[in-house]
């Protein structure tokens, strides 16, 4: 079985789901995070000692009022506080990606913090705000009464996040967010923090000795919560995170429903879920906006004129892009899907977009790509992506792709690889419904799913890999020097090992592609899979026999494209199917050129 990787095109397991896509810190997880972190704020070393200040009066005179006012000024403080930063134009224009680094630093520095305590308080602005916060608290406790503990709790929010560093992680997380959104966060910090200091001051002083032994900041819970938080700053730095946050959703977590009910639905409602819609002023903290095509080399059916996402955006359409190559079977085996969609949903406002990157330089060819588009029946439009130009602008690294792009811009959904039809083609319809809604039209987008009703192959069984030829990445070659470029002679060993490429007579090893010098050249793979491709050209007819298992005909297993005495012709620049069997099995494929110039490409399997 072969996992897709960036510019290889391979099997992807079924069951694979798609996932919507946003930057990482808009969502649901920074949601509990800022809970979590306020919470934490309270067992910062330097906040323990305080505690004492918060409860004590309360517990001694048998009243909680002056709890209730302390900890609400605080909580308020610290949302004053933050605002105040986020409304700061210094921070205008800062680009977005630039946060995934801050929070992911974030977080790391703050499991430091809780690995080597000292470290915090050793930063000299640190140092200089706590002291002036503290004098102020003092102040507002000498004077008491009502407004002499606002004043204390008013003071309380610099020293909370001056001395905590699990604020900062909010700071992160609120100032690249939108003003709903962030307020969302920040809220959810400062309610963590209250709640942990009201069940402080509940349970009493009894309790806050207890939290200062077990939660010694040296101890080996703090100090394991700090390597946890070091791991998980690391994860969000690299973007890693997305693809566990894509694991849950494989797994039928759907955490972006439950955040788009939280930003952007109403608490109550009986409509169904296709009908709830973010607002779109939401949107931007939840997904990515979709980039724009870029300078595409040519167009296919759009009658020569060139398109834009701008134009369909302009237009209220719901785009669906799916990047793909026409020599590659894992791209083939959407297709039939891809037809359904655009037969059903395309006078309800879809438009599906090819982007054809190609992995080879004969998929360049416009003429090929054409030809190509023609025999698989494809009639929506096809943008040539010779460069990678819109591949690079959406981060892309697999084959195929798709992305769906609402009639706002935003990517809210996207799939990597084959399977998950019934999936897509529901975040289609509900893309479809809030495009009705919100043109106020009648909408029939919803209810059958017609990928449920295609009748396409689909891999089963597969267990050996995308296999190249070219020295580009021939990296499991069994009988000559992988990625090693000029005119060699092969030899057969005596066994052959599974999954490993071996070559008979003389090839000439280019970048791409291996070609055969001479008629009788072979080729020999033991594979395990239930079908054979095999990507090859040539400048003109060459015949190929093709056999398994020590000559032996294929018969039943023949794929299309070899006939029943075990001949295949190369003769176009394409994907050529040479076994189609009923079930997986092993075998040894054996392939004997008769004429000499094939140009060999890749194999793989389904």
């Amino acid at each position: 079985m072969s996992i897709a990787r960036k510019r290889h095109c391979g099997y992807i397991p079924w069951g694979k789901r798609g996932h919507a896509t946003g930057r990482y810190n808009g969502g649901m997880a920074l949601f509990f995070i800022s809970i979590l972190a306020g919470i934490l704020s309270v067992f910062a070393a330097c906040v323990l000692p305080l505690l004492p200040v918060i409860v004590g009066g309360s517990i001694a005179s048998g009243s909680r009022r002056r709890m209730y006012v302390i900890v609400g000024s605080l909580a308020l403080s610290v949302v004053a506080f933050t605002l105040l930063l986020k409304a700061s134009a210094v921070l205008i224009g800062v680009p977005e990606d630039f946060w995934r680094y801050i929070s992911g630093s974030i977080i790391v520095i703050l499991g430091l913090t809780m690995l080597f305590p000292k470290m915090w308080g050793s930063i000299p602005f640190v140092n200089s705000l706590n002291r002036e916060s503290n004098q102020l608290l003092s102040a507002g406790y000498r004077r008491g009464g009502f407004w002499g503990d606002v004043i204390m709790g008013a003071a309380l929010g610099p020293v909370f996040a001056s001395c905590s560093p699990t604020y900062f992680l909010i700071l992160a997380a609120v100032l690249p967010a939108s003003p709903f959104v962030g307020t969302l966060y920040l809220v959810a910090y400062a309610a963590g923090l209250s709640l942990a200091l009201l069940l402080v001051a509940v349970l009493g002083e009894r309790l806050v000795q207890v939290l200062g032994v077990t939660l010694d900041p040296r101890g080996a819970f703090m100090r394991s919560v700090g390597v946890l938080l070091i791991i998980v700053g690391l994860l969000v730095f690299t973007g890693t995170m997305k693809r566990i946050e894509a694991w849950f959703l494989d797994r039928g977590f759907d955490l972006t429903f439950i955040e788009h009910r939280i930003l952007g639905a109403p608490e109550e409602t009986s409509a169904p879920i296709s009908d709830v819609f973010v607002s779109p002023e939401m949107k931007q903290s939840i997904y990515a906006k979709a980039p724009e095509l870029v300078s595409p080399d040519g167009f296919i059916n759009t009658g020569g004129k060139s398109i834009t996402l701008a134009e369909m955006r302009e237009n209220n359409q719901v785009v669906l892009l799916d990047i793909w190559t026409y020599s590659c079977i894992n791209c083939q085996r959407t297709l039939p899907y891809l037809k359904a969609w655009h037969e059903k949903y395309k006078d309800d406002g879809l438009v599906i977009v090819g982007v054809h990157t190609p992995e080879f330089a004969f998929e360049k060819v416009y003429e090929n790509v054409e030809k190509a588009a023609r025999g698989f029946g494809l009639e929506y439009p096809i943008v040539l992506d010779n460069a990678y130009r819109t591949w690079n602008a959406l981060g892309n690294q697999y084959w195929p792709r798709k992305y769906l792009i609402d009639i706002d811009g935003y990517i809210v959904y996207d799939h990597i690889g084959e399977g998950a039809y019934a999936e897509t083609e529901k975040a289609i319809q509900r893309a479809l419904a809030e495009r009705a809604s919100r043109m106020r039209l009648s909408s029939e987008s919803t209810g059958e799913i017609v990928a449920e009703s295609v009748e396409a192959p689909r891999p089963t069984g597969v267990r050996s890999p995308e296999t190249y030829f070219g020295a580009w990445r021939n990296e499991n070659l069994g009988n000559g020097t992988p990625q090693e470029e000029g005119r060699k002679e092969f030899v057969l060993p005596a066994g052959l090992v599974p999954n490993v490429l071996y070559l008979s007579g003389t090839w000439d090893i280019e970048h791409e592609y291996a070609k055969n010098g001479v008629s009788g050249a072979g080729i020999r793979f033991v594979y395990s899979a239930k079908d054979v491709y095999f990507v090859a050209r040539s400048d003109e007819p060459i015949r190929i026999r093709v056999t398994r298992d020590g000559g032996k005909l294929l018969d039943e297993a023949r794929g299309a494209d070899v006939g029943v005495d075990g001949l295949a012709t190369i003769h176009e620049d394409r994907l050529y199917r040479l076994v189609e069997d009923a079930v997986p099995g092993q075998h040894t494929l054996e392939i004997e050129i008769l004429e000499s110039g094939v140009e060999a490409y890749t194999f793989t399997f389904g």
